[in-house]
């Protein structure tokens, strides 16, 4: 077969077959799929794998009003048309059901199906449950981006307490002035008699070497 005659019947066998917008997101996973390493690297030999598609999607007969509408589709995907939704999403199932894994992250409901990617979830960066694309789809409404917060990092408290000292304690003491009768007295202390002056002091640079 052909990539589009491929392209058509899993559109037609998978998605709801009344909506293009199920059918464009069933082709936009099968291109995620053909470009991702993961998978075969060409339209049929996806959608030939086995247990990944509807059984007999490449053998059964397209009988109803869903083929014309699955060829429109197939064409525009194959010309390059992808789903907004899906993203880089590469995995759907019927909406609905329910798995016990925790690595799905849903992104879209299309066409009755679930499309989700499948990711670690992470501190801070937890995966979006199916029920909430199904009540966005409901309410016609967009999907909320999946909020990421940064991880909380534990508080660090040193083990004992730290002393941070003051402008004040570190500033020397202010020493008093010293009056000119201190400076220039004699090195062995006073000696001249009682109620006599106080010596001059010197009146220049020559009287001060003099005096010493």
């Amino acid at each position: 077969m052909s990539d589009f005659e491929c392209m058509q019947r899993v559109m037609y066998f998978e998605s709801n077959r009344s909506s293009p917008d199920g059918m464009l997101a069933v082709g936009t996973v099968v291109m995620n799929r053909v470009k991702s390493k993961d998978f075969p690297n060409s339209v049929c030999a996806v959608v030939g794998q086995k247990k990944q598609f509807a059984p007999g999607v490449l053998s059964k007969p397209m009988t109803d009003s869903g083929k014309p509408l699955a060829a429109k589709m197939a064409k525009k995907v194959l010309r390059g048309a992808r789903h907004s939704g899906v993203g880089k999403a590469r995995f759907f199932h019927t909406a609905g059901y329910n798995f016990p894994y925790t690595n799905m992250n849903y992104v879209v409901l299309a066409g009755g199906n679930s499309f989700y990617e499948k990711r670690k979830a992470l501190p801070g960066r937890p995966n979006r449950p199916q029920s909430e694309i199904i009540l966005a789809a409901k309410f016609n409404k967009p999907v909320r981006p999946v909020r990421e917060e940064a991880p909380t990092l534990p508080e660090v408290r040193p083990e004992r307490p730290i002393m941070v000292a003051s402008a004040q304690s570190v500033v020397a003491p202010r020493m008093p002035v010293p009056s000119q009768s201190t400076l220039f007295a004699p090195a062995g202390g006073p000696t001249m008699a009682p109620g006599a002056p106080a010596p001059r002091a010197p009146a220049s640079i020559e009287e001060l070497i003099a005096f010493n």
